[in-house]
């Protein structure tokens, strides 16, 4: 069953909670501080539940790192939240703030996120081998409307 979802950026307050949901944040500083340094920069969003504003429940990041084009390094989604349209509405909260090409990867074997990226309308870009072991990471370009947002 899909829930509301709303989507907005991030503020330092919500840091914690972004770790607390994020598997690898709660074990690597470097996640911690790539996130930190996204909700800094304003290049993450959070989605929480729309009957509890304090629910978080996933979270995005968008910044211009892959050859100073839109690219979107990170979406994570609470377990428990899965399945339910959340990393959608991350997807078109961040798509809706790109201006022109929209880039994001994902490994071969995350057939998930795959299907998402298919069905919202992203397509293959190409393939970047040897950084998993035996997982090639996927790349995948959306040419996006020109937002005024920014």
């Amino acid at each position: 069953m899909l829930s509301e979802t709303n989507v907005r950026p991030a503020s330092c307050k919500d840091i914690d909670l972004i770790i607390a949901l994020d598997p690898i944040a709660r074990r690597e500083q470097g996640r911690r501080t790539f996130i930190t340094n996204a909700v800094a920069a304003r290049q993450c969003w959070v989605a929480v539940e729309a009957e509890d504003a304090s629910t978080l429940i996933g979270y995005g990041v968008l910044n211009r790192s892959f050859f100073e084009n839109d690219f979107i390094p990170l979406i994570v989604v609470k377990v428990s939240a899965r399945r339910r349209g959340v990393a959608t509405a991350i997807l078109r909260a961040l798509e809706a703030q790109s201006r022109g090409k929209l880039f994001t990867s994902t490994n071969t074997s995350n057939m998930a996120m795959r299907r998402l990226l298919k069905r919202v309308g992203f397509v293959e870009s190409g393939q970047i081998e040897n950084l998993d072991d035996n997982d090639p990471e996927l790349v995948f370009v959306k040419l996006c409307c020109t937002s005024t947002m920014r």
